[in-house]
């Protein structure tokens, strides 16, 4: 993908007059062009790139998989083919992954996937789906998408089945229409060795945030984009074909050690996809620093349990938003006699006033 494609940056077109402009004028143009850049450079916190490559898996998938000549290793049912790592066929009852060998120590970085979901099966007639994972622990094999639950680090889940839509149906009920999703859905958590993904309800209690992201049997490429910077996790998607990037979500004060590696999995049950990978391009990110910002961090301790400022907010605002029927019940019970007992205080207020009021003309 060009790397025009990932910035909204766009290049100044001067129209050349022939006409000399004044000097009051050239003055004033320079001033924009210099103001407006300085604002794109202040956006994308005068930052560099680099292409990491000991941490990217690109074709021709040289010696992945093989023992000591690649720096990514194949788990499971996992298997290189010349388009693709294919982590799980379409197939009930697989589970496959690729994990990078060597642990990555940058601060800011910026994994940009490029991946496939496709199968026979019908619209939630298919799963699982797949995961991108940046963990202390790596070539754990799992229920979660494929690895480990309580796991320690970042995962990025690309959910292709509804299980707690399919849960509510056995059950003979049905989201609200402000729960209600539409799968498959991206959504991220980040696990400090103690937190389990629950599966029931789809990552609903420990996500810090999602979208839907309609991936599935697409003839054009799908990419998923990570970016950890200043402690700030933002996972953007590009999906409808127009080389765009849409956001998914942005969480500030994320916490996240270095020396943790990077991994894709994915897993099928009764249901069945192609889960594959194209590529994974790690980026390094060099971001210029305040002086004070450098005194701040080299201040503060080292990072070394995953963790998320204000998750409690975050919980507590998903217990809202996904309030159930019989906490709504109750509210709007409480509410209407709430409503009555003001009416009748009223009544009784108005009636005494009333009362004494006639009192006067006798």
């Amino acid at each position: 993908m060009a790397a025009a494609s990932r910035r909204n940056h766009l290049p100044f077109r001067l129209a050349s007059r022939r006409k000399i402009m004044p000097f009051k004028s050239h003055l004033t143009l320079v001033f924009i062009v210099l103001a407006a850049s300085w604002c794109f450079a202040d956006d994308d916190h005068e930052m560099e790139e680099f292409l990491k490559r000991e941490f990217s898996l690109t074709k021709p998938y040289q010696g992945v998989g093989s023992f000591g000549s690649s720096h990514w290793e194949l788990m499971g049912d996992a298997m290189v083919t010349t388009e693709q790592v294919r982590l799980t066929a379409d197939m009930q009852s697989r589970q496959g992954a690729v994990w990078s060998r060597i642990p990555c120590d940058l601060t800011d970085w910026e994994m940009q996937v490029h991946f496939k979901v496709h199968g026979q099966g019908k619209k939630n007639l298919n799963g699982d789906g797949l995961a991108i994972w940046y963990t202390k622990q790596r070539m754990q094999k799992g229920p979660v998408f494929g690895n480990m639950d309580n796991f320690t680090g970042l995962g990025v889940f690309v959910d292709t089945y509804p299980n707690e839509e399919k849960h509510l149906e056995a059950q003979k009920k049905r989201y609200t229409p402000r729960t209600q999703r539409i799968f498959p859905f991206v959504l991220a958590m980040v696990g400090n060795g103690s937190i389990s993904y629950d599966h029931e309800l789809d990552g609903r209690p420990t996500e810090l945030g999602g979208c839907n992201a309609m991936v599935r049997n697409l003839k054009h490429d799908t990419f998923l984009f990570i970016r950890y910077i200043r402690r700030r996790l933002t996972v953007m998607i590009d999906i409808d074909g127009q080389h765009e990037w849409r956001d998914c979500l942005d969480i500030p004060g994320v916490r996240l050690p270095k020396g943790y590696y990077f991994g894709a999995t994915a897993i099928t049950g009764d249901l069945s996809d192609n889960h594959d990978i194209i590529s994974l391009k790690l980026y390094q990110l060099t971001v210029l620093r305040s002086k004070r910002e450098e005194e701040e961090e080299e201040e503060e301790e080292e990072i070394t349990i995953p963790s998320v400022d204000n998750m409690e907010l975050l919980r507590r605002g998903d217990v809202e938003q996904g309030m159930s029927s019989i906490g709504l019940f109750f509210t709007v019970l409480f509410s209407l006699l709430g409503c009555i007992f003001l009416l009748i205080i009223g009544l009784v207020v108005y009636s005494h006033w009333n009362e004494s009021r006639r009192k006067r003309f006798y």
